[in-house]
């Protein structure tokens, strides 16, 4: 039988309630910018979710993470653009000590088992999801909206996760019952897209810097 849930392990995560429908949108947010609000603003939208949860990573495992700036100052940045109030930024992961998303994913669903949790994702990482560590117990464990990003449509519908999971993707028109739907189950959002990427903001932020003397 497994061991309840301790108070501490509890009080570290935003509050909810059975039959809340919280989206997970994971980044670095190494700026935060318009384009990652358009992902969020989207899924609460076309998804019918009560919450999206920014999930403030303490870093992506698949990339360097010389230089990232503290949790605090990346958190700070994302409260400043998610103003909508059922956008909720936390370091949760950073608190519960999980880094890859699997982890994350298990300690939720056993934290909070009456939440209805959707995992939201870009098309950009969609297409690689499958270098992800237990991607598939992800897709079998959570719903997953996938919103368009530019340049990656093609590379996301021709993916593995997208091959592997071809008969459970559901209708766009269909999108609001996903967090309702039993995974593994998959929707892909199409409609405006922001080309912003928080690569070329920090390439833009260090040209207009001055030059060290």
């Amino acid at each position: 039988m497994p061991r309840p849930a301790s108070r501490p392990a509890l009080a570290r995560l935003p509050v909810t309630r059975p039959g809340l429908r919280v989206g997970l949108f994971g980044g670095s947010f190494d700026p935060p910018h318009a384009g990652h609000l358009h992902v969020a603003a989207t899924a609460l939208r076309r998804l019918g979710l009560d919450r999206v949860w920014w999930l403030v990573t303490p870093g992506n495992p698949l990339k360097a993470t010389g230089g990232l700036p503290a949790p605090e100052t990346r958190m700070a940045a994302a409260r400043r653009l998610a103003r909508d109030p059922r956008m909720i930024v936390t370091d949760v992961e950073t608190r519960l000590g999980t880094r890859y998303t699997i982890d994350l994913v298990r300690r939720l669903t056993r934290l909070r088992p009456g939440v209805r949790f959707v995992l939201v994702i870009g098309a950009d990482n969609w297409a690689t999801i499958h270098r992800w560590g237990h991607w598939q117990e992800i897709c079998q464990t959570l719903p997953i909206a996938v919103v368009d990003r530019p340049g990656a449509s093609l590379r996301a519908l021709a993916a593995p996760a997208a091959r592997r999971y071809a008969a459970r993707r559901i209708a766009s028109d269909a999108a609001a019952g996903l967090a309702d739907a039993k995974a593994p189950a998959w929707v892909f959002l199409t409609g405006p897209r922001s080309s912003l990427s928080s690569t070329a903001l920090r390439g833009g932020a260090r040209q207009a810097s001055p030059a060290e003397g």
